[in-house]
């Protein structure tokens, strides 16, 4: 209590003035309009910017939440897609109890997860993402990671609760692409030097392509978890390799990799299988 009235004394004159201001503004507000005017427009002017910067944050937070929202909704409806499933043989019936079978009567081949991207490099060599999603949650390596425009990488570390991917932007990276106009395909790699952009070698200089054609996921990418069929790009560049009869294609990779928020992780469930009987194939 002392200290306050010590305070008090130090500090009379001021306070004082604080206080008659204070007074002197209340009755020139209160008993002149036009004065009263302009305090109304500066104390609305404010309020006004103190409420637009809470909802700018305020949005913020729900927009968060709602991509949240979105990115599951979206691996939920993957998983229902029809591209995940394969009709079995209707000749005959084997049932194994490591294959998943849907309610319908179809096997499930493909199976999605959403994930939110934690880092993400772009301006090495070799670029990695980190998602926050591990194995507690479902994720193993090889899973594919796929972004809301295109393919992005693959799954090659696993801890409990986060996963790293290789990302396409990596010299290590191979992943199998196809043109959408005639189903050539060819090995698509990044040559380490602009992230929009890849490279497609091997399409026969027999295919007849074109700038701006569409680039998928081929049938053969189904080895790392990719779903055949998927955006990978559009060609924007044609070269013919004078020492083959192959063409080389830079490929605009429909994934912006500077603004990755959300993925979703696949895993072909029947993988597994296809490679243990491969393995079994004699080799001449």
């Amino acid at each position: 209590m002392r200290n306050i009235f010590l305070f008090i004394r130090r500090f009379f004159n001021l306070l004082l003035f604080f206080v008659l201001e204070g007074v002197a503004i209340y009755f020139l507000v209160t008993y002149n309009k036009s004065q009263q005017a302009v305090f109304a427009g500066v104390a609305n002017e404010v309020t006004g910017k103190i409420s637009e910067q809470y909802n700018t944050i305020e949005y913020y937070f729900h927009l968060k939440q709602t991509n949240e929202a979105l990115a599951s909704e979206n691996a939920r409806l993957h998983n229902q897609l029809a591209s995940s499933f394969e009709n079995p043989d209707t000749g005959f019936t084997v049932k194994i109890d490591s294959t998943k079978i849907d309610t319908v009567g179809k096997v499930r081949k493909y199976r999605f997860l959403e994930a939110k991207v934690v880092n993400n490099s772009v301006s090495d060599e070799n670029n990695y993402i980190t998602i926050h999603r591990g194995a507690l949650q479902g994720v193993n390596e090889n899973m594919a990671v796929i972004g809301p425009d295109g393919i992005v990488g693959k799954i090659i570390s696993v801890s409990n609760n986060f996963s790293l991917a290789m990302s396409l932007l990596n010299r290590k990276s191979k992943v199998s692409a196809m043109l959408q106009r005639g189903f050539y395909s060819g090995d698509l790699e990044w040559d380490g030097s602009n992230p929009s952009y890849l490279t497609l070698r091997k399409i026969p200089k027999s295919a007849q392509v074109k700038k701006g054609d569409t680039v998928l996921t081929s049938n053969i990418s189904a080895r790392l978890s990719f779903p055949p069929g998927l955006m990978v790009g559009t060609v924007a560049e044609i070269s013919a390799d004078q020492a083959s009869n192959y063409y080389n294609l830079k490929i605009k990779t429909a994934t912006n990799f500077y603004s990755l928020q959300y993925v979703y992780l696949t895993e072909n469930l029947l993988l597994e299988e296809q490679l243990k009987l491969e393995q079994k194939t004699p080799k001449d």
